[in-house]
Parts: structure tokens; C-alpha cells; sequence
């Protein structure tokens, strides 16, 4: 990946900003910028700083990293705002704790007679030992409810308000789980660093989630992040 592969990125991921879009806020012709994006020419210093400034990045990850982490991760970044909701949710500790936390969820679900809508998020709170003697990480699985939740289930229900969330879509996340999610986290910090948007730090609201599902028989992921 080079200069070239990560100014297009960048442009694009500016609100899918044109190649004459770019030319006009740098001062250039668009000609200038296509042969940029081709790396058959290289901007000069004062150039290169405008385009930092303006991406909001610096110039070692302009010019030396590998930004484009997914090409096509751009095309389905929205925002979403989610309605308020009530949540159940259960943590676990282990060398595979997603499957084990889910399976939690969806049973509980079956119980309730509900239509088992999880989502779920990394936990983050383990000591060194957990992580590199056991090889251990950790996870929470969230069911939301349906519906006003019964006596004996209120002491355990969280309830969330109405929230912003930047989302993306990834198709087949486990063909290569370690390196795919990872990406689209990546992808959507990208995008809000280059558009400006800040994520959102508060404990009363879930920061970030995952939510799995099938569509059209392809397995699918949407990944969220809360942004102010």
C-alpha cells in the first residue's frame, strides 16, 4: 500500500469526495490529484501537510501505512439512530466465551417465548494472567426485550436511551474472524477521524456493539459505534 492507494481511500472516505473536489480545496488541478492516486507523482511538502490537515491524519500514516483496510468497507458506513430499548445482559470469561454467552442469551430468549434479537460486545476488564496464561478473553452477550419485562426479570433489565451509532455491514465475518472485525472497527474509526465525528464515552449507553444474522443465506455482522 502506498501514498497513492491511501489518498483514494481517504478521498473517498471523505463523503465519497470527487477527485475535483479535492483538487479545488488543495489548490490543484484534478489532473494532479489522479496522477497522486496512481503514484506517478508526488505532492511537495506544503501539499502534503494541506492533506493531513484536511484528512485529519498524519503524514507517517499518509504516506507509510496501509489504511485501505477493506476497499469496499466504505460503501455501507451509515449512521443509525437506535430507539431506546431494555436489555438483559450476561458476561463471560474463557478461551471461547462468545458461544457460551450467546447460547446464554438464546435460551433465555426460548424461556421468555421472544424472538432471540442479541447483540454483543468485547469485555474488556481481565487481568494479564487471564489473557496470556490462559488465553482467555471476554464477552457480553445483551438480549433485548420485547415488551415491559416481568417482575422477577426487572431487577436484571438495563435500560438504554435513544442513541446515535455509526454502523457497517460485513459479509462472511468468520472466514477469517481475527482480521475481518478487527478491519471494520478500523474502517469506522477511519471514517470518523477522516469526517470528523467523535465517539461517544459514556457508561450509561452501550459504546460499541456487534449483531449477527443471516441474510439472503450469507452470514452477515453489523458492527456499531456511538458517536456524539
Amino acid at each position: 500500500m502506498g501514498f497513492g492507494e491511501n489518498l483514494q481511500y481517504l478521498r473517498k472516505m471523505m463523503n465519497k469526495m470527487t477527485q475535483e473536489e479535492l483538487a479545488e480545496k488543495i489548490g490543484v488541478s484534478r489532473q494532479t490529484v489522479s496522477k497522486w492516486e496512481v503514484n506517478a507523482a508526488y505532492p511537495e511538502m506544503n501539499k502534503l501537510i494541506e492533506l493531513c490537515e484536511l484528512f485529519s491524519c498524519n503524514m507517517d500514516q499518509l504516506v507509510r501505512e496501509d489504511m485501505n483496510v477493506n476497499d469496499e468497507a466504505y460503501s455501507n458506513i451509515r449512521v443509525e439512530e437506535k430507539a431506546p430499548f431494555d436489555y438483559i445482559r450476561y458476561t463471560v470469561i474463557s478461551t471461547d466465551p462468545e458461544t457460551d454467552a450467546i447460547n446464554r442469551m438464546n435460551t433465555l430468549a426460548q424461556n421468555l417465548g421472544i424472538k432471540p434479537n442479541i447483540i454483543g460486545w468485547d469485555f474488556p476488564f481481565l487481568s494479564q494472567e487471564q489473557i496470556n496464561v490462559y488465553n482467555m478473553h471476554g464477552y457480553t452477550a445483551a438480549l433485548i426485550l420485547d415488551g415491559e419485562p416481568s417482575e422477577d426479570l426487572k431487577p436484571q433489565v438495563i435500560h438504554q436511551n435513544k442513541q446515535c451509532y455509526i454502523a457497517i455491514t460485513i459479509k462472511q465475518p468468520f472466514d477469517a474472524p481475527f482480521t475481518i472485525i478487527p478491519n471494520a472497527y478500523k474502517t469506522l474509526m477511519t471514517h470518523m477521524q477522516v469526517n470528523g465525528i467523535a465517539h461517544k464515552c459514556d457508561k450509561k449507553i452501550i459504546e460499541c456493539f456487534e449483531k449477527e444474522y443471516t441474510a439472503d443465506g450469507i452470514d452477515c455482522m453489523d458492527i456499531y459505534i456511538a458517536i456524539e
